[in-house]
């Protein structure tokens, strides 16, 4: 391949437009833990109605798909990124179960090696692209990068889930308390920390919370659930989560414009700026 034309591919791929992602406002913390609840519970529904490796490899079809539609559409559009994080949710529920049950790994180790593989992603984007702001993921490169981080956050607080509910032996409403108290951290300290490391953190904690919210609504009571099955507690967050993508699409409360707009972290109002 000539110098020419391996150029012209390299600005292909990391050519500056648009912003791909959603401005961080209440209602992207709304359907993000309604799409993390909604993951566990379609992957476990899914797992448990046809085979096993029938359903990874449905869900894992199904995540490359919605991906590869958000990349081509090169901006934010509600409806196919959230359907992208839905997948997301599907597909890493089911990678973090995989390594568990079907390859015996305990849920400690699962943990800890997808907390490598997210360090991982955020080092090499970082030292790539100097810049891991939710804000600037304004090229190709740069939202693959962010796609990746978000599946290994999904695969980790899945199996982090796990762990705090069997290996630890709190359960489900324990478990939800806990992740309830960890994530409340860094709203509270959202004004003094890190931008960027604040939004991270909280985008990390709704997984272990939203599974653990599913897991408490749909396991049996005798294992310490409400017993309402991974079936109906799909139709309400599924219900949930379409009004609020509705309402983001419709509204278009949560479209960036084409530069750093925001800080990273919560909800912040009228408060702009970057991540350093």
């Amino acid at each position: 391949m000539s110098t020419k034309h391996a150029g012209s591919l390299s600005a292909a791929f990391t050519r500056p437009g648009a912003l791909r992602v959603p401005k961080i406002i209440v209602a992207f913390w709304i359907a993000k833990a309604l799409s993390t609840a909604l993951g566990e519970s379609g992957s476990d529904f899914l797992v448990t109605t046809i085979d096993p490796p029938i359903a990874v490899g449905l869900g894992f079809v199904a995540f490359l798909a919605a991906l590869a539609w958000q990349l081509r559409a090169g901006r934010y559009v509600a409806w196919l990124y959230w359907t992208t994080v839905v997948m997301v949710g599907v597909f890493g529920t089911m990678a973090a179960d995989v390594m568990h049950v079907a390859l015996g790994v305990p849920y400690p180790v699962t943990t800890v090696v997808y907390a490598g593989l997210l360090t991982t992603v955020f080092v090499v984007w970082y030292r790539l692209e100097g810049t891991l702001s939710i804000h600037e993921v304004d090229t190709t490169r740069r939202e693959l990068f962010y796609w990746a981080a978000v599946a290994a956050t999904f695969a980790m607080g899945t199996a982090l889930g796990d762990l705090t509910a069997y290996t630890l032996h709190l359960g489900y409403a324990a478990s939800v308390l806990l992740f309830a108290v960890l994530i409340a951290i860094p709203a509270i300290g959202r004004r003094w920390w890190n931008p960027t490391a604040t939004f991270w953190t909280a985008y990390v904690l709704t997984r272990p919370l939203g599974a653990s919210v599913a897991d408490w609504l749909a396991k049996p009571r005798h294992t310490g659930g409400v017993g309402l099955g991974d079936g109906p507690v799909i139709a309400i967050l599924g219900l949930l989560i379409l009004a609020t993508v509705t309402w983001l699409a419709v509204t278009k409360a949560d479209v960036q414009g084409t530069g750093a707009a925001a800080a990273d972290g919560m909800p912040t109002g009228s408060r702009h700026g970057h991540s350093k």
